[in-house]
């Protein structure tokens, strides 16, 4: 309560200075300490552990679908209640400031309370960041609520990249936070992680990484890559149809490292297949994609069969949200609500998300 301040109460119990508010005395509101360290499992969240463990025993693949905005959460929770499929949601740096760092955590409470809301008993929902290039960024995401983080040092170093991977799981760790890490090199553009080459995962060097530096689950570099141009029309051959053929993953070198850490979780990035439909929708639209191409579904197929047991997937779904979107731009000119071609194009994102979970990662049913 404030009273006026007067001589009668300017000292009270002895005090030397009245601790009364004068009415013109402005008062300021405690900030709210958005700092504060959130644990994944306050938000309903799962680690990556358990998971990949069923997973390599069962010989399918989770999928983990990178997001930016709510239609594409929608999707893919959507999805993943449906068919009861474990899921990964992965943030990468750029999303994350996009989104904004406060807002992504209750988005990612909120994916867990939407699908139970779909009828989803027991959500199996990771919050994954993905490519983190720092032990800082790392540390953020994980006193912020994600519940599995990467650390990408496979740009520095064999020895940096030991030393950074084996930081962040010390860190990690203590918060029951599992941790991927990566050796060899992918090439492509995907947000801040870029190369203009490959280089394929060394075999040899696969088990010092492992235990040196403690990461829970391994990504490697087989063939796969970035972006929705993962290889150059003079890497690959045409067929009958004068359509691009993708050269064949390096299955000798996942099964080399499969060999070096057997029932070790592997990961495979860049795995987008770019669906045709969705590239010759969007260039009919007045888009120029050409010579899109991506990693054949029969491979991740095969991939998923073995301890490859995370598969990241982007770009597919980059382009069934732009193709629904220039579809309702070019058949409805006059369209102006949001929701009007958002719409569409979270439908058309979870029709493609589904697809992958029943016909390529085999993920359906295994969470229940």
């Amino acid at each position: 309560m404030i009273f006026p301040q007067s001589k009668k109460n300017s000292y009270l119990c002895g005090a030397k200075k009245s601790y009364l508010l004068s009415p013109h005395t402005k008062q300021t509101k405690p900030k709210t300490n958005y700092n504060i360290m959130v644990s994944y499992k306050e938000l309903g969240l799962v680690n990556t552990r358990e998971m990949f463990a069923k997973a390599i025993a069962g010989g399918y693949a989770i999928p983990a679908f990178n997001f930016n905005n709510m239609e594409q959460l929608q999707a893919i929770i959507k999805a993943a209640a449906t068919e009861k499929s474990p899921v990964i949601l992965q943030v990468s740096k750029g999303a994350r400031n996009y989104a904004n760092a406060t807002l992504l955590r209750y988005m990612a409470q909120g994916a867990v309370e939407y699908a139970k809301e779909l009828g989803w008993e027991h959500p199996q929902i990771v919050l994954h960041l993905d490519h983190g290039d720092s032990f800082e960024l790392c540390k953020s995401c994980i006193d912020s609520g994600f519940s599995s983080v990467m650390i990408d040092g496979s740009h520095l170093p064999y020895e940096e990249n030991v030393a950074l991977t084996k930081q962040v799981c010390d860190y990690a760790h203590q918060y029951d936070v599992t941790v991927e890490g990566e050796l060899g090199v992918l090439a492509g553009v995907e947000d801040e992680v870029s190369s203009d080459h490959h280089t394929y995962t060394d075999p040899e060097e696969v088990i010092d990484f492992a235990q040196r530096t403690g990461c829970d689950s391994l990504a490697i570099s087989i063939g796969t890559s970035h972006g929705a141009y993962k290889f150059t029309p003079e890497q690959c051959t045409r067929n009958a149809e004068g359509k691009l053929v993708p050269p064949p993953l390096a299955f000798d070198v996942l099964d080399a490292v499969m060999e070096k850490l057997p029932g070790f979780p592997i990961v495979l990035h860049g795995s987008s297949s770019v669906p045709q439909d969705e590239v010759d929708t969007i260039n009919m639209f007045g888009g120029k994609l050409p010579d899109a191409i991506g990693i054949p579904e029969e491979q991740l197929r095969k991939a998923a069969k073995s301890a490859v047991c995370k598969i990241n997937i982007d770009s597919d779904s980059r382009l069934a949200m732009t193709a629904a979107v220039r579809r309702v731009f070019a058949e409805k000119p006059g369209e102006f609500d949001p929701r009007k071609y958002l719409g569409p194009a979270r439908d058309n994102m979870e029709k493609l998300y589904r697809h992958k979970i029943v016909n390529v990662l085999g993920s359906a049913g295994k969470a229940e």
